[in-house]
């Protein structure tokens, strides 16, 4: 086994299990654990013993989404609030992240073994991304999934849209809001629900049920459904996504800045807490201090707060 720093790698009979192991910042995917992520899932993709790969997280996270609090290394936080750079330069720079994060991203249809996500607890940003780009989605009933980075001017996914319908895509892209694991199973982005306790021996036993399935049958007819919804139109929309989602990236506004500058003197959490505070109450989730109000109407998921 290859020895990882921001991840850890379980070999499981004909499974693997891929831990982000950064749980001190939620497991924020910064370039080099996305790149050990991918190094382990090509080497399983590789090995014609291993059928299908598990991916989560440790401690209270699945992922928080990319790293925007780092500093040399990545090229995402010098372009963040960047006001001395032309828009020439500004576009470039996030076009070439946008464009590479796309690309990888969407690796996951590429490969020939299903990836299963196991969503443990937060899943934001890339995280909620790479939980709709999976295979399967098993959610413990402690996940939580936004974007909450729409707020300071950044993209969704055309995933969602792809996968929910454009009206719920807007009612969660448009705001940045927490869906609990009952919403995303209402709207269709995790399969199944499970108690936290048993998340982890479930995923392992769908992917060990997978295991059982010829290799030919498993790869072919992922192959139907991947390479089928790309075929159909899929990959003409997410080829609008990274130029999009480059424009918004160098969208600078004056409350953009505000936020940037708050982070540069104050820190991540005085950042988080100016983005996020006036939207607090969440309606779903843990920092929900009230029941869903559609809950009454059978079109939510009811107290979000449990």
């Amino acid at each position: 086994m290859t020895a990882y720093q921001n991840i850890v790698v379980d070999r499981l009979t004909s499974i693997v299990v891929v831990t982000f192991n950064r749980p001190a910042s939620m497991n924020a995917l910064s370039p080099e654990m996305e790149s050990e992520m991918w190094d382990a899932i090509n080497r399983a993709d590789a090995d014609p013993e291993i059928r299908a790969v598990v991916l989560t997280g440790s401690g209270s996270a699945f992922c928080s989404g990319y790293d925007i609090s780092r500093g040399p290394g990545d090229d995402r936080p010098s372009l963040l609030g960047a006001s001395e750079l032309s828009n020439a330069e500004l576009l470039k720079g996030w076009m070439n992240i946008d464009g590479g994060g796309l690309e990888r991203l969407m690796r996951i249809w590429h490969i020939s073994i299903p990836v299963i996500t196991a969503i443990n607890g937060w899943a934001m940003g890339a995280g909620f991304w790479y939980a709709l780009a999976s295979d399967i989605t098993l959610a413990s009933d402690k996940a939580v999934f936004a974007q909450p980075e729409v707020r300071h001017v950044s993209n969704t996914s055309f995933l969602l849209a792809a996968l929910v319908g454009w009206k719920a895509a807007h009612r969660f892209g448009l705001t940045g809001d927490h869906m609990d694991a009952a919403e995303a199973y209402r709207l269709g982005i995790v399969n199944e629900v499970v108690p936290h306790d048993e998340l982890m021996a479930r995923a392992c036993a769908l992917a060990e049920r997978i295991a059982l399935v010829p290799e030919p049958s498993v790869r072919l007819n992922k192959a139907v459904t991947c390479s089928g919804l790309l075929a159909s139109g899929l990959q003409a929309g997410l080829a609008l996504n990274a130029p999009l989602s480059a424009l918004a990236h160098a969208s600078n506004n004056e409350e953009r800045l505000q936020l940037w500058e708050t982070m540069r003197l104050k820190g991540m959490r005085a950042f988080v807490a100016q983005r996020d505070g006036p939207f607090l109450p969440e309606p779903f989730g843990p920092k929900s201090a009230r029941p869903n109000p559609l809950s009454a109407t059978g079109n939510g998921a009811g107290d979000a707060s449990k």
